[in-house]
């Protein structure tokens, strides 16, 4: 007989196999078994799988959680569902996600902390069983309730059958959910992604500290000094969590503005990122330029991306979304080296078994073609920044003469762009009156 004693807990980062667990059944409350593993969905990040069955009423159960780090920034992800193959797409909402069936304003509040792996059609499913709970008893004890839920109910399985186009909004706070992309590497014209900076409720609401108040914390008692050329400030990996620094520097670029520049180096797990903030007041146009890159020299031209900044290559088909990316600054072929290794790691569904050999085919091309414009293989070729608010830069070898290979062109904002940057709302002239009046 052994004297070593029973682990407590079992190790799930043995994922040869799932570990099982005796728990209660929330069904009949008898005895079932929960099989958790833990894994790793390529090029996305590591989860736990949870699936529960109960031997005496039948009842199955499964979701997913994440075993990795918040993401640096929240998302939201809409996607527009008009047949069979939308409701094939793969999908995983995040335990942190709320979901949103926009024609009908059905909300599932990311409270409820469930996460799943699944396809489009697989979450409808969720929500309707989770719906259909408890109707029995609101038909005798609240008739009006029980009808508007069926009306909810019946409009959810047209959607399940494909007889009725709709739109899915999930709103993750910590940037972690996906719906696939059908198009790679093209964009996809029926899904958008919005990444945004998290309000202080959202970080509360992941149990982290809000970014304004650690900096308060933390702010050295420069009063009365000069501010230090560069900055520190103790701050969390947003790869690993663990605690890391953050080095702060303002720069003057000529023949542009002022910007700030933040690095971050991480010594536990040598995760690096740098992030740039442009600063001074909103510009009134936006600003799209356009390089033609015909020489290997082009490559090394210095480049800030603001992170409202969209960037494309028509060549290879390359389009990036504003807010992809965040705020760099770097050289026009280091930032194509982030781009490339930014999708090759986060695009998910690439190289699972759902995948077809003619989608993997093609995303691996578009890959190489990526890499070959960064290598200077495959030129001349034409880069596309078009920034809203007018904050990318993309430094000009003739300054300060006109650049014959760049075109800059500046550019009304339509209502729409402004509704997403937050525009429409601000008032700059007379807010103190109004102030007043409310008081």
């Amino acid at each position: 007989m052994s004297d070593k004693p029973e682990p407590l807990f079992v190790d799930l980062h043995d994922n040869s196999k799932p570990a099982e667990i005796e728990s209660m059944c929330m069904r009949c409350q008898e005895n079932g078994t929960t099989r958790m593993l833990f894994t790793k969905i390529p090029h996305f990040k590591e989860i736990i799988i949870m699936a529960f069955e109960c031997p005496h009423c039948g009842f199955r159960n499964n979701e997913l959680q994440s075993a990795g780090a918040f993401n640096e920034k929240a998302q939201t992800v809409t996607c527009k569902v008009s047949g069979k193959e939308d409701l094939d797409r793969q999908l995983v909402k995040s335990d942190f996600a709320a979901v949103k069936f926009e024609e009908i304003d059905l909300e599932v509040p990311a409270s409820r902390r469930r996460g799943l792996l699944t396809t489009i059609e697989g979450l409808i499913g969720n929500v309707i069983d989770d719906l259909e709970v408890g109707q029995p008893v609101r038909k005798h004890t609240d008739e009006n309730v029980y009808n508007q839920i069926e009306a909810i109910l019946a409009k959810l399985r047209s959607y399940q059958e494909g007889q009725q186009p709709f739109t899915l909004t999930i709103d993750d706070a910590s940037g972690n959910s996906y719906i696939e992309n059908k198009c790679l590497p093209a964009q996809d014209p029926k899904l958008t992604i919005k990444w945004h900076k998290r309000t202080a409720e959202e970080d509360a609401f992941l149990g982290l500290q809000h970014q304004e108040e650690q900096q308060q914390q933390q702010q050295p008692d420069v009063e009365g000094d000069e501010v230090p050329e560069v900055m520190t400030f103790p701050a969390n990996c947003s790869h690993c969590n663990a605690p890391s620094t953050t080095n702060m520097h303002v720069m003057d670029i000529p023949h542009f503005k002022e910007v700030v520049i933040m690095a971050t180096n991480c010594e536990h797990c040598g995760y690096k990122s740098n992030e740039v903030k442009a600063g001074g007041p909103i510009s009134a146009q936006g600003k799209r330029i356009t390089l033609k890159i015909t020489d290997t020299e082009d490559l090394s031209r210095d480049i800030l991306k603001s992170e409202t900044c969209g960037l494309s290559i028509p060549e290879i088909d390359l389009e990036l979304t504003p807010g992809t990316l965040g705020g760099r600054f770097t050289t026009v072929e280091g930032l194509l080296r982030q781009v490339h290794d930014e999708l090759e790691e986060r695009v998910p569904f690439m190289h699972g078994d759902s995948t077809t050999d003619e989608s993997r085919k093609r995303w691996d091309d578009f890959l190489k073609r990526l890499s070959e414009v960064a290598d200077g293989q495959r030129i001349p070729i034409t880069l596309v920044l078009d920034d809203p608010l007018a904050n990318s830069y993309l430094q000009n070898l003739y300054a300060p003469d006109d650049d014959p290979e760049m075109t800059i062109e500046m550019y009304d904002r339509d209502w729409e762009t402004n509704e997403s940057l937050g525009l429409n709302d601000m008032k700059l002239e007379g807010y103190e009156k109004d102030q007043a009046n409310k008081n």
